[in-house]
């Protein structure tokens, strides 16, 4: 039996999709077949239908495109009626069961990882699939191999995209609401770095098609190489390219997405970033314009200061959750659903935005949508997007460690680590337990002993025990790590290398 299960990452299917340094590859035809047909039948069973119509489309990985013929093929083969939608954005794909009232969709994509990864999303009308989804339709995979007998071509072409840009530029034109209303972005610079990855097309087929000049945009060729930069708004070297971008155009605003889109970060007019805690805070801003005493589902490693900001200027309420995307969405909808409560906003610093007006749908585009509409509404005032943020406190220094775990059972070990830091910690002067943690262990340090905070968690996916660290002051990340050092360095499996 073919063990396929180390192929599971959270929500997705991702493994080694073309041969590079030597690696094998995992995503070979005979298992993307398994997978795509024992996918089918758990559609069947979710669904309680038998006939079927999905679409698939892909990012602009070298992989990408035979990866999508092997998964229409096998769809096909089974009698699916599958819409090809080619090279896709993955929010764009789910968007496809929306507007087409297709079942069920698939992007082909391995987000921000290395050109020789790739892998599968799946998505039902009721969003993308859980762990456990994946879960079954892996051992369903190893148990039931498949291999293509016959196909019958079911398959069609489907301009997904054209429909999702033109939804895009109609939300734009109705928010700002311009004396010309079809091009309500005539007056705006905005330079887009589309990272090699699909982004593009937001800068040609939504800004430009509304006039805003586009002129210094980068890497908007899909390449699967990616020969220029990561397509990571968490990468330092992308958030230097675009910042850089703005800077030597003299644009008033610059985009940056990740490769599949449903990831993003922006720069102002000064080229300084807006990402991680300041872009939780503008995303909280326009979240909670009609929506006071709302809920912002954020992930555990959120500032004080962004805390502050939500609950004191915005009057919101920050929700401090999990790490991992589908983590904080699902948070939003339990308390929805669960507890009756208003919760317009999941979002993790990494970039991941959910909207509930939007199906609560991580969707980069969608929330560059919404702050381009803001942009252009103040810029007719002569202010400038920073402005909605500028009573955010940020931290003086910040930092995270990664602890390598050297065993193959790590999870439990990990745990026993963070218990004992967290006992460590109640019993010091000056160091106070947050009173709620849903991930690991968040920490306060007093001013003396440094003047901020720690979180120590486990990894959403890896072998790896996390450290967060922020200061209010310079000097006070050294002061906390050098406390923590002494805690860890007693701790034989784990990698504690990095702190010095």
């Amino acid at each position: 039996m073919d063990k396929l299960m180390y192929l599971k990452s959270g929500t997705d299917i991702r493994g080694t999709a073309i041969e590079k340094d030597g690696k094998a590859i995992d995503l070979t035809d005979t298992r993307l077949m398994s997978i795509t047909a024992s996918f089918v039948e758990f559609l069947k069973t979710k669904l309680n239908k038998e006939s079927l119509t999905v679409t698939v489309g892909y990012d602009s990985r070298v992989s990408s495109e035979h990866i999508s013929r092997t998964v229409t093929r096998t769809l096909a083969s089974l009698g699916v009626k599958v819409y090809d939608c080619g090279l896709s954005s993955t929010p764009s794909m789910f968007m496809s069961i929306i507007n087409f009232g297709v079942d069920a969709a698939v992007e082909i994509t391995a987000s921000h990882l290395p050109m020789e990864m790739n892998g599968l999303k799946f998505f039902t009308k009721d969003g993308g699939f859980s762990g456990n989804d994946i879960k079954e339709i892996l051992e369903y995979a190893q148990e039931n191999p498949y291999e293509i007998k016959e196909v019958k071509l079911n398959i069609e072409k489907l301009d997904n995209m054209k429909k999702y840009c033109k939804d895009l530029q109609e939300m734009i034109k109705k928010g700002v609401n311009a004396e010309n209303y079809d091009r309500p972005l005539e007056n705006l610079h905005i330079v887009v770095d589309a990272g090699n990855g699909v982004g593009a097309f937001y800068a040609e087929n939504v800004l430009m098609r509304l006039g805003a000049d586009i002129n210094g945009s980068r890497y908007l060729e899909p390449d699967g190489r990616f020969p220029n930069h990561i397509p990571n708004p968490e990468n330092k070297e992308a958030m230097k390219s675009i910042s850089e971008a703005v800077e030597k155009s003299g644009a008033d605003f610059g985009v940056i997405f990740d490769t599949d889109c449903d990831r993003a970060a922006c720069v102002d007019k000064n080229a300084q970033e807006i990402n991680r805690n300041k872009l939780v805070a503008l995303a909280s801003y326009i979240a909670l314009k009609d929506n006071k005493g709302g809920i912002i589902v954020t992930d555990s490693v959120t500032s004080d200061g962004l805390a502050r900001f939500i609950e004191k200027d915005l009057s919101g309420v920050h929700h401090r959750f999990k790490r991992g995307y589908k983590n904080v969405i699902d948070e939003a909808i339990r308390l929805e659903n669960e507890e009756n409560k208003n919760a317009p906003l999941a979002i993790e610093t990494s970039g991941h935005a959910a909207f509930k007006e939007n199906y609560y749908l991580d969707d980069g585009a969608y929330l560059i949508t919404k702050i381009i509409i803001e942009l252009a509404k103040l810029n007719k005032e002569g202010k400038s997007i920073e402005s909605l943020i500028e009573n955010l406190e940020t931290p003086v220094e910040e930092k995270e460690v990664r602890f390598t775990i050297k065993l193959d059972d790590f999870r439990d070990y990990g745990l026993s680590v963070i218990e004992d830091f967290k006992a460590l910690c109640e019993n010091t002067n000056g160091i106070t337990v947050a009173p709620i943690n849903h991930e690991g262990v968040r920490v306060n340090f007093n001013e003396n002993l440094g003047d901020g905070w720690q979180l120590l968690r486990m990894s959403v996916h890896e072998p790896l025990l996390v450290l967060n660290c922020e200061s209010n002051k310079a000097g006070g990340v050294e002061k906390m790590l050098k406390f923590f050092k002494a805690f860890i360095e007693k701790y034989e499996k784990l990698d504690v290398s990095k702190l010095d």
